[in-house]
């Protein structure tokens, strides 16, 4: 019952906020948070009871949903989904301490979406059926089209409209995908079409035409969400008009269901294709690190300096899931999870500065470290974990990639390892423009350093990239054995040597 517990707790709180008066904002903020709180205690429990070194689906639960068309209420967790509820989790946490501060109107409503969102997000990751999955997918696209477009900036309603667009139209053509497949795949037991996602794989032995228009309909989906170059364009407007808790959900999960995606379904279900694809994605990927990083430098927004960031950076999780061996496979899950501390950091950074002065312009700052060291000093960990020096969690997430992208094609680590160069030009640039030289603008003057409550969910991610930078074993070792799995289809087919493009 843990994972049902872990969606059922941050829905139940959203629907119980409502019966809580609209004045009562304290109320509204504490119940949010003790029922974000309840559901990390829930994923740390799915943690301690997780067999490490098992490949195989864990703490099952199954039941009956909708039985005319065979659809169950069908949840498991593996190591490639484990992580991603926890971070789930905590990030959800450490967004509604943040709110705090940030959010002052329709109180309610932000959280009761918040959580709505956050029991949809825990759902996609859990869901064994493919019903169940779609659903969650669609169910967390309100409340995020929502917090964009009510508690938002300026063209939040042009971002909003964007983001909704441009996932909706991914949606439908997974949905096609998801129908052909559940048309072609019966349960042994009942003889009937069945939604379940193990036997969905198992039986996944398509002819190649119709493998590719599968391939193609599940990957535009998860392209868009990544988002892959160049169906990028709705990130950079959802990550800046969004508020900083928004941002923060959105690069640290949201993102994530995309390359999720492709571990789950594109590369186990559609293995030959997979491999047909590689050298298109792989280079789509690249695309996206030199680009994302080269917009980036140039931005005067930093928040927008962030936003283009996350298009380099998860074009390394493409790259290196693309590679299709192991080293690449881990580095890309474990890639996901750093991208998720580091960047959900950032973004926390940024909205601590905005909350006070009202501007995102790199110019409007400038010496700053004088008045804010200990935002200065967090805000330095947290830049050298995304840039993936040794010792942080970024750094081990690249290597295995490059590493793993190396052993599949030297040319693309090659152009690979150049976004890691760029990576620390652009961040280092702006952490000196924005807390090194002399003060010019007097209003930085007054400037209050971070308070605990604005310290803590950056302190709790700093440590995150200290230990996953320092050991990541625990990390890894529950995370391979499934990564594994999803290899052996390639084994299966006899396609191993068709890896190297």
């Amino acid at each position: 019952m843990l994972l049902s517990l872990c969606i059922a707790i941050p829905a139940i709180t959203a629907l119980l906020m409502l019966l809580v008066p609209r004045s009562a904002e304290a109320s509204v903020r504490w119940i949010a948070l003790g029922g974000s709180l309840a559901a990390f205690a829930v994923s740390l429990g799915v943690y301690a009871n997780f067999v490490p070194g098992q490949a195989a689906y864990q703490l099952v639960e199954r039941g009956p949903w909708i039985s005319t068309i065979g659809a169950e209420w069908h949840l498991g967790v593996d190591g490639i989904s484990l992580y991603l509820v926890l971070l789930t989790t905590l990030l959800s946490v450490l967004c509604i301490i943040s709110s705090w501060g940030s959010i002052h109107e329709r109180i309610k409503e932000y959280h009761f979406f918040f959580l709505l969102l956050e029991a949809g997000m825990i759902g996609v990751f859990c869901a064994l059926d493919l019903f169940v999955f779609y659903v969650m997918w669609e169910v967390m696209l309100v409340p995020m089209f929502f917090l964009i477009g009510v508690w938002g900036g300026a063209r939040r309603v042009y971002a909003t409209v964007k983001f909704f667009l441009f996932t909706m139209a991914g949606s439908v053509l997974m949905l096609v995908g998801i129908l052909y497949i559940y048309f072609h795949t019966t349960d042994p037991t009942t003889g009937l079409n069945t939604f379940n996602l193990i036997l969905a794989t198992e039986q996944a032995k398509f002819p190649m035409d119709v493998q590719t228009w599968l391939f193609l309909s599940f990957a535009l989906a998860f392209a868009i969400k990544v988002p892959l170059f160049p169906l990028h364009t709705w990130l950079p407007d959802a990550h800046t008009e969004a508020p900083t808790a928004g941002s923060v959900i959105l690069a640290g999960v949201l993102l994530k269901m995309g390359t999720y995606g492709f571990l789950r379904f594109c590369l186990p279900m559609f293995p030959q294709t997979s491999v047909e694809y590689v050298p298109i994605i792989s280079v789509l990927a690249l695309i996206g690190i030199t680009y994302g990083a080269l917009v980036a430098m140039v931005q005067k927004d930093v928040k927008k300096l962030v936003a283009y960031s996350s298009v380099a950076h998860l074009g390394f999780v493409m790259l290196g899931t693309f590679a299709l061996n192991i080293e690449g496979l881990s580095g890309s899950l474990l890639q996901q999870i750093n991208h998720g501390i580091s960047t959900g950091a950032l973004f926390l950074l940024v909205g601590v500065v905005y909350d006070r002065r009202h501007t995102r312009m790199l110019a409007d700052y400038g010496g700053i470290a004088k008045v804010m060291p200990v935002y200065a000093a967090l805000f330095s960990i947290i830049a050298l974990s995304s840039i993936g020096l040794p010792g942080l969690n970024g750094f081990v997430g690249e290597f295995l990639i490059l590493l793993g992208t190396f052993a599949a094609n030297p040319w693309y680590a090659v152009i690979g390892a150049s976004g890691v160069i760029f990576a620390a030009v652009y961040l280092l640039w702006a952490y000196q423009r924005m807390f090194f030289g002399p003060i010019v603008h007097e209003e930085n003057l007054k400037l209050k350093d971070v308070s605990a409550r604005e310290a803590l969910p950056i302190v709790v991610l700093a440590g995150l990239a200290v230990w996953i930078g320092v050991y990541p074993q625990p990390f890894l070792e529950r995370m391979i054995p499934s990564l594994e799995l999803v290899l052996t289809k390639f084994q299966t087919t006899n396609m191993t040597q068709m890896l190297l493009p």
